[in-house]
């Protein structure tokens, strides 16, 4: 059990890397990695799963004891992602298709990577634990709304069977999560250690998927696409500090929302996806799920630098 525990430690810190070995992977092997594509689903709800077994009822309490800062949050990431979304899909040509992914992206919950990114970059954790459950809480109904409002006119959207696709593969492997806490915390306890490598291999494995279903598309269009999440994930961590920060929170408060805002949960977007739209519309997601695990080791570096670590959590 440590030795798994210690190459799960291993995996974990090394996430980015395997994503884009994987989607490398998925790109020169598409025969192989594109019939993942009908588990995208199943991959994701036991990614959810295991969020359910980590998040405790201290996360929830921050919303009461910080009801401003978590707010903040939660209203950057479902304002400022969406609306940069639209912006880039409107200044920069795409098939109708891709432009569709783009919004579907950024109308996402926040991406649990992001805690991890907070804690490196030295902010306030316990923040952006909070945010990302809050928005994970609200997604089955926020996600289908905002991609129905900006996304309807480059595809057909059925934002009722969304809801419900949400729900079953967020909402329900939380709940399951929570409650085998409640009734089995001992083998909880002990299954945590692993969790990030199951986590990580969820994760690549819907990468190198999408990638392997969309290898034509991404030989015409990558480099396009390349560049518009690209922009829409450093404009994502830039325009939410500044919101943090005109709100008044506090440095730990300001990097917690930067890094909350710019990482999105590129794999429930790639399942949405894949499920709702076609394959071309899941490639901004795969390309998400490897740019923002990279770009978000780099910004937390940088804003390690600029203050002290927050106070502990309570």
């Amino acid at each position: 059990m440590n030795a798994l525990a210690r190459l799960s430690g291993f995996v974990g810190k090394t996430f980015a890397l395997w994503v884009l070995l994987f989607a490398v992977l998925g790109f020169l092997l598409p025969e192989t990695f594109r019939q993942l594509t009908p588990w995208i689903v199943t991959l994701l709800g036991i990614i959810m799963f295991g969020m359910g077994l980590t998040i405790s009822a201290r996360d929830f309490g921050e919303v009461l004891r910080r009801p401003l800062d978590v707010g903040v949050g939660v209203a950057s990431q479902f304002i400022i992602m969406p609306l940069l979304a639209v912006a880039l899909t409107r200044i920069i040509p795409m098939p109708p298709e891709v432009a569709a992914g783009v919004i579907l992206v950024g109308c996402c919950p926040g991406g649990t990577s992001s805690n991890v990114m907070t804690y490196l970059a030295k902010g306030d954790t316990a923040l952006s634990v909070a945010c990302t459950s809050v928005t994970t809480l609200m997604a089955p109904v926020v996600t289908p709304f905002l991609v129905l409002m900006f996304a309807r006119e480059y595809l057909p959207v059925d934002a009722w069977a969304m809801f419900q696709s949400i729900v079953k593969v967020v909402l329900l492997p939380l709940a399951l999560g929570l409650l085998a806490q409640r009734l089995v915390p001992g083998i909880v306890r002990a299954a945590i250690p692993a969790l990030p490598l199951v986590s990580v291999t969820g994760i690549v494995l819907i990468v190198a998927a999408v990638v392997g279903a969309s290898k034509g598309a991404i030989v015409q269009s990558g480099l396009m696409i390349f560049a518009v999440v690209v922009l829409h994930n450093l404009l994502g961590y830039l325009i939410g500090y500044l919101a943090a920060r005109a709100a008044g929170l506090e440095l730990a408060g300001r990097k917690a929302i930067a890094i909350e805002v710019g990482m999105q949960n590129s794999g429930l977007a790639a399942a949405l996806a894949t499920t709702y739209f076609s394959p071309l519309a899941a490639v901004p997601a795969a390309i998400f799920s490897v740019w923002h695990n990279i770009s978000g080791a780099i910004v937390a570096s940088i804003l390690a630098r600029m203050g002290p670590e927050a106070p502990p959590r309570r």
